[in-house]
């Protein structure tokens, strides 16, 4: 019996802050002046600190700086967790190692890992094993269940290959590597040896190597230790019919190995193809790969020579295999290849961005099935002529953004990220699922997705006049022209989508990424609500959720950060900062004269405290609205940005509140012209002349003739008629 050693694991974790309903109270800039502020190559921001007491958040925050090695190492308090960076204020990465000494007599090891206090919990973990002969395993909660999923396993062909072959890859051979997505509060490991006698380059003899006429060529096999791994180990069921199973979804067809080709029936959902073995997390048979793809292993005491020209057996006969030196001997790795087909590759990625799942949310939702749909690639790359850089409209949040004609002639934007990460499907997943069960006039339609591509696409209905951040920031030189009354009308409809969102839609979702660029403005200015990638769903009988920090700086909840607790009142906050973007026509992080980066809410308070409001809001609001309306706007923004939730208005009264104002002002306009007074204030003029301006740019879609008359009473009316509307 063979001794072996998993040397280590190494994890890479996120960590979340605080959660808590308390509202904890920050130290003073002069309170933190005397603490250390870096340690080795990393500095530190509070709520983490090292040394007195006033330098951290009690209790989990206190961290120490091990001067005993070079560079220095900066661990948690009583604790062997290094953090090694912090990706941004609501996340670190930190690395832990472990030693497990694996005993003759034992084939099953436990490993379990916390998190560092009651105030972090678990995220993203990239784990390096480094041992011989087990399968990982991590324990998982399912059903109220806890139920073991397999990560990937480790062989070891003999000592020099194992040694040589770890040190180019961490791919299955004395190495693997894996990653995992979950919020926790803790991982559970567990690993147990393989003792099945399978070995990569070497069979046992009289192995049966046919089933019916199926010809069953190492390194896949019927028995036990017939097969190069236990994932090649197929099933016999009927030697007279030549049935041979995979598992209990795929049947074996043929296998070709010089070729690196397994034809299977696929009886769950495809018809009979083609598959390819595929380098994933360890060696193994990939089903459904269409891209190059291919299975390594690892040979002892055969020359690289002898190898490449081993055509028969189980070698390197392809040129995307390579040889590598083991000491005095070579060994090599075994690659093989076949070149990409089309329409596998489309299949694959279909599965893996859960296409199946995609279909059954929406088949199973009337209404979502309605009005979404699953576009085809080839339809998408014809709307957009093959992604041309001209069609390029900007960025959304998680990538390029195109205009696309489709073939029923609808214009759309079809949202296409760079790149996505595996954690950021559900991502995806969840803003089809958010959009496709939402019906409201102030919130984007959604046309349907694309699955074929490694990243998802999302189709939209196409907004054109772009993002309210955009016209509010554009500067003099823009041709949009928008009035005060325009800006409140837009405020008041996008308080009401968001309004619907918390609590008239079928089921309430918390937006969680509020911004004035997430606010689109269609052919008649009319606001959509847009961008659904970081929003959550809330089941009925909650008011909040604790979930990862997620938004943008400028717009984030300060509450919602320290405790990471998400409520409806996390998106009035955000809202609030929108409403004074419109008061002051500054971005939310804006550059002072004097060349410093300045909060617009702190800049906003701070000025309030010390000037009237008139001299404080944008030269064009000075023109355009009166003192009332100001403070009424001001004071509402000011109630947003409450520290406390409990102390800030819903959503609700938030939309009231601008649905008041606006009626106000549009009734006093309508009485001052029934009373036939001939004064017209410079208001009314610039009115008169933005309006003509839009119907010039709106293709006449403004009533200009109409002038100031037509928008009093149409402003009313629009009031009045809304609230029998439904949502």
């Amino acid at each position: 019996m063979q001794y072996f050693l998993c040397s280590y694991l190494c994890f890479t974790l996120a960590h979340i802050v605080q959660a808590s309903n308390e509202i904890v109270s920050l130290p003073t800039a002069a309170t933190l002046a005397s603490c250390q502020r870096s340690c080795g190559n990393l500095n530190i921001d509070y709520p983490f600190g090292i040394g007195s007491s006033h330098c951290f958040r009690q209790p989990d925050f206190e961290l120490i700086c091990d001067n005993s090695t070079q560079p220095q190492r900066m661990l948690f308090r009583n604790s062997t967790i290094e953090i090694i960076g912090f990706s941004d204020p609501a996340y670190i990465d930190v690395a832990f190692s472990q030693v497990i000494s694996m005993k003759s007599n034992v084939n099953v090891y436990n490993m379990s890992w916390d998190a560092p206090g009651k105030s972090f919990i678990l995220g993203y973990a990239a784990i390096n094993i480094t041992g011989c002969d087990f399968d990982t395993y991590q324990l998982v909660l399912n059903q109220n269940k806890i139920v073991p999923v397999k990560l990937c396993s480790v062989t070891c062909p003999n000592e020099r290959i194992t040694e040589a072959v770890a040190r180019q890859n961490c791919n299955g051979t004395g190495c693997c590597s894996i990653s995992v997505n979950a919020d926790a509060n803790g991982y559970q490991f567990m690993f147990i040896r393989h003792g099945k006698g399978y070995n990569p380059f070497q069979q046992k003899k009289n192995c049966t190597r046919k089933c019916g006429s199926i010809d069953i060529p190492y390194p896949f096999g019927l028995e036990e230790g017939c097969s190069a791994r236990k994932l090649f180990q197929l099933n016999c069921t009927d030697m007279s019919s030549s049935s041979l199973q995979l598992n209990d979804i795929y049947h074996v067809k043929y296998i070709k190995v010089n070729e690196g080709i397994v034809g299977i029936e696929d009886t769950s959902y495809f018809k009979q193809d083609m598959y390819q073995m595929h380098v994933l997390k360890e060696p193994q048979l990939y089903i459904g790969s269409g891209e190059s793809a291919s299975v390594q292993w690892a040979v002892a005491n055969l020359t690289c020579q002898d190898a490449w020209q081993n055509k028969s057996g189980y070698a390197c006969v392809s040129n995307n295999s390579k040889c590598l030196p083991v000491n005095s001997t070579n060994g090599y790795v075994g690659y093989r290849w076949k070149n990409n087909i089309q329409k596998q590759l489309r299949r694959k990625h279909f599965r893996k961005n859960q296409g199946l799942l995609l279909e059954q949310l929406i088949s199973s939702d009337e209404n979502a099935s309605d009005k979404t749909k699953i576009f085809s690639l080839d339809e998408l790359e014809k709307a957009t002529n093959n992604f041309d850089p001209t069609r390029i409209l900007g960025h959304g949040g998680h990538g390029m953004v195109y205009k696309g004609i489709l073939s029923d002639q609808r214009v759309v934007a079809i949202k296409r990220a760079k790149d996505i990460e595996e954690g950021e499907i559900s991502q995806f997943i969840n803003e089809v699922a958010i959009l496709s069960q939402i019906n409201h006039r102030n919130i984007v339609k959604l046309f349907g997705c694309c699955l074929e591509t490694e990243v998802p696409l999302l189709v939209y209905d196409f907004i054109p006049n772009g993002s309210l951040f955009g016209i509010l920031h554009s500067g003099p030189s823009s041709h949009f022209c928008l009035i005060w009354d325009d800006y409140l009308r837009i405020a008041a409809e996008a308080a009401g989508a968001l309004c619907y969102l918390h609590s008239a839609a079928s089921v309430s979702v918390f937006h969680r990424d509020v911004k004035s660029s997430n606010i689109l403005l269609d052919a008649n200015y009319t606001a959509k609500v847009s961008d659904f990638g970081a929003s959550r769903l809330v089941p009925v009988d909650q008011t909040h959720i604790v979930t990862n920090v997620q938004g943008t700086f400028g717009y984030l909840d300060l509450e919602y950060y320290h405790t990471g607790q998400l409520n409806e009142k996390s998106d009035v906050y955000s809202f609030r900062v929108v409403l004074v973007e419109l008061l002051l026509k500054r971005e939310p992080i804006f550059t002072t004269v004097s060349g410093l980066k300045q909060n617009l809410s702190n800049y906003f308070l701070s000025e309030l405290k010390s000037r009237p409001i008139k001299e404080i809001v944008a030269p064009q609001l000075r023109e355009e609205a009166n003192e009332e309306d100001i403070k009424s706007v001001a004071s509402l923004a000011e109630m947003c940005l409450r520290l406390r939730s409990e102390d800030r208005p819903t959503m609700k009264q938030v939309e009231m509140s601008l649905q008041f104002l606006r009626t106000k002002r549009s009734m006093s306009c309508h009485a001052a012209l029934e009373n036939g007074e001939e004064k017209q204030s410079f208001l009314h003029t610039r009115s008169e002349v933005c309006y003509e301006s839009l119907a010039i740019n709106m293709g006449g879609s403004a009533n200009a003739e109409s002038g100031n008359s037509h928008k009093c009473y149409s402003l009313e009316q629009e009031f009045v008629s809304s609230i029998g509307l439904p949502r």
